[in-house]
């Protein structure tokens, strides 16, 4: 089923719906074009347009990788990040669990390509999402589903949306990171009643707990493992309780992309339980990286023996109007480019098939569909000049290019990335 759902991306054709491709390549299948391998510089392509590192995307899927083994944990990359089906399978071949997503569509985009086991970091409470689920679970005994619940509510919601299921659905209860974060039960109290809930229908079968540790307040290291330490405490109070009836594994998950190392720390303690652990992590933003917001808050940086993730993507867009010593602009903006954290970063000029460093430009806002540059007086920069751009928050990257073109570093192009979003 996977492997026929791949091979027919491959047979989609070329055409107007993906910015970026050559403009001669229209009608051609996306595997025929690739199998091409044109230069992303000479190749025909138009700019702007957004490439993937064939070599550093392979680095950061061989580092979690190693990463998770090394720590004794299991990984389920927020899938949300790339919604590219060709990315999870890559992730699933280098040891990941399955899939984390976040909503309902996400999971059917995901099942549509063979994905057996998805972490749902969401409480789901729509009938008609709650009853298709129900459907793939009971049609596929190797599918598994595991997804938040946060209230008695909630609880009872889905129970009356999957009456008549033929499996129970596999839920987590999720603590809170604080007050005022996200969702999440607030108190321990409270979780014990949402369990309670659980214990009380027959549709949904409690394995474990969750939350995520990026919504801690002020989040510093001692803040986000003293919360992790409630999560792993949660956890235990509920085994002592019994509260893990009919299930064969434990389920504690937590992990975003800027504090897995606290979460590797702190969910190394957890002590022998009544069941085996499934230690789950979940940080996904790794796979492509980024210049700026993960870069800066890596927990690689904080400890740098674990190794480096690299940013694989960039952004090339061209010069089309310099019209002042100080000011250029190039056509790549706001539908391009993730801005909603940090504008883009200006890296290198390009021009006559020779690249240097973008000293001296900087990019100081977009528009919708220009990059405004500021440019100092040794900024070496024409009309007609490629800008490869760095950029910030890959969660909002895949999402402006549904296909993209993975390249190796001589910008031979040899596959294209289709997002769902």
């Amino acid at each position: 089923m996977a492997s026929d759902a791949l091979a027919r991306l491959a047979e989609e054709r070329v055409d107007h719906r993906f910015k970026g491709l050559p403009p001669d390549a229209d009608g051609l299948p996306v595997g025929a074009l690739a199998a091409q391998r044109r230069n992303l510089f000479t190749g025909g392509f138009a700019t702007p347009v957004l490439a993937l590192s064939a070599e550093r995307l392979e680095h950061n899927l061989a580092l979690m990788e190693t990463y998770a083994a090394r720590h004794g944990l299991v990984f389920a990359p927020h899938g949300k990040t790339s919604m590219a089906p060709q990315l999870f399978h890559r992730q699933i071949e280098h040891g990941a669990w399955g899939i984390t997503l976040a909503v309902p569509h996400q999971v059917r985009v995901a099942r549509a390509f063979g994905i057996q086991r998805v972490f749902l970091a969401n409480e789901v409470v729509d009938p008609a999402a709650l009853r298709w689920i129900s459907g793939q679970l009971d049609a596929d005994p190797d599918f598994r589903v595991v997804c938040y619940v946060d209230s008695v509510r909630g609880v009872g919601l889905m129970d009356a949306a999957l009456a008549g299921a033929g499996r129970p659905l596999d839920v987590v209860v999720e603590l809170a990171a604080g007050d005022g974060a996200r969702t999440g039960v607030r108190t321990e109290a409270e979780c014990a009643a949402v369990a309670e809930a659980v214990a009380g229908t027959r549709t949904l079968r409690l394995v474990g707990v969750a939350g995520y540790e990026g919504e801690v307040p002020q989040a510093d290291p001692d803040r986000v493992r003293a919360y992790l330490r409630r999560l792993v405490a949660l956890a235990m109070d509920f085994d002592k309780a019994g509260r893990f009836t009919g299930t064969d594994e434990i389920v504690v998950s937590a992990g975003g992309s800027a504090w897995f190392d606290a979460v590797a720390d702190v969910f190394s303690g957890i002590p022998e339980l009544s069941l085996p652990v499934l230690k789950l992590l979940r940080s996904g933003a790794y796979v492509s990286h980024d210049d700026g917001h993960y870069r800066k808050i890596t927990p690689f940086n904080r400890v740098p023996e674990e190794g480096a993730l690299e940013p694989a993507f960039r952004l090339w867009a061209q010069v089309v109007s310099r019209p002042s010593p100080e000011q250029a602009f190039v056509n790549a903006g706001k539908r391009d480019a993730a801005y909603d954290i940090d504008l883009p970063f200006a890296q290198v000029v390009r021009r006559d098939g020779a690249e240097r460093p973008a000293t001296g430009v900087s990019v100081t806002a977009l528009s919708d569909q220009h990059a405004w540059l500021r440019t100092a007086p040794d900024a070496d920069l024409e009309v007609g000049d490629w800008l490869g751009l760095g950029l910030s928050h890959p969660c909002t990257s895949f999402d402006k290019w549904p296909l993209i073109p993975l390249a190796q570093a001589d910008g031979t192009v040899v596959e294209y990335i289709r997002t769902f979003f």
